[in-house]
């Protein structure tokens, strides 16, 4: 698909979306453009968490009359998750994951917009089937999106095929929506196994971790994830936050404080290359 053909569907899909409503990760990754390789640093802290209840929301299989999907085009199998960026200088990643959410989602972006800022949004297939449009405001203000599962599942509770099922889903979905399928996949509660690995790498997908979690998900008060992102800030460093699964209103006021102070701190917020 030529870029000027995405961007339109894209658009049609930003204004078509609006009316459909909700009916319808080992090593470091080069980022920006001028960055070069760096080794592997290990994240701080477990990343996995208790998992909630499994979701009510079914799998479903997505249908539809265009065309075949082509083939993605298989990675080599990591053993690790990426969980930093590489490069020269002030270099930080922004990633939310489990939304979109439309109480959540629209305010970080509206503070992303701000500040003209791109982000990488990790998206359960179950959140982009009911808030399409806010998939393609992501896709129209330039921020990258990852598939995080269709139910947001602990991964190494499950079975091959239910993993691959989780991880197809979501990816359809993802490209129906957004106009590309996913480059980058995050496991849930940063829960990793062996099928994981190789599956992400045959469907064309890296997979991405964190370097700095800002304990969002514990609510544990806005002073607390301002501090705990300012104070983690550093070359390299990954920041994971969440725009769903629960309430985030203290992230949406807490990235209004944190994101200036960075950028007024020297920081350049980017995201991943787009292979091609």
């Amino acid at each position: 698909m030529q870029k000027d053909q995405l961007l339109t569907r894209r658009r049609m899909l930003l204004a078509g979306a609006a009316v459909l409503g909700a009916a319808g990760a080992a090593g470091a990754v080069l980022a920006g453009g001028d960055e070069g390789t760096a080794p592997p640093t290990a994240a701080p802290g477990p990343q996995a968490r208790r998992a909630p209840k499994s979701s009510a929301f079914r799998l479903q299989p997505l249908t539809g009359d265009g065309p075949p999907r082509a083939a993605p085009r298989g990675l080599k199998v990591r053993t690790e998750p990426i969980l930093r960026i590489s490069g020269r200088g002030r270099h930080m990643m922004l990633t939310f994951d489990d939304g979109p959410s439309p109480e959540y989602t629209p305010h970080i972006l509206d503070t992303l917009a701000k500040y003209d800022v791109r982000a990488m949004f990790f998206l359960c297939g179950e959140c982009v089937v009911q808030n399409r449009e806010l998939v393609a405001r992501m896709a129209e203000e330039g921020h990258v999106v990852g598939n995080h599962t269709w139910t947001h599942p602990l991964l190494t509770s499950l079975k091959r095929g239910e993993i691959r099922d989780e991880m197809v889903s979501t990816s359809d979905a993802i490209e129906d929506t957004y106009g590309e399928r996913p480059q980058w996949f995050r496991a849930p509660y940063g829960a990793w196994n062996r099928a994981a690995f190789q599956l992400g790498a045959a469907m064309g997908m890296e997979p991405m971790a964190w370097t700095l979690d800002t304990t969002d998900w514990t609510t544990p008060g806005t002073s607390t994830i301002v501090d705990r992102v300012e104070s983690g800030a550093a070359p390299g460093v990954v920041v994971l936050s969440h725009d769903a699964g629960g309430d985030r209103s203290q992230t949406v006021r807490a990235i209004r404080e944190w994101l200036p102070h960075l950028l007024d701190s020297g920081y350049h917020l980017t995201v991943p290359r787009r292979r091609v």
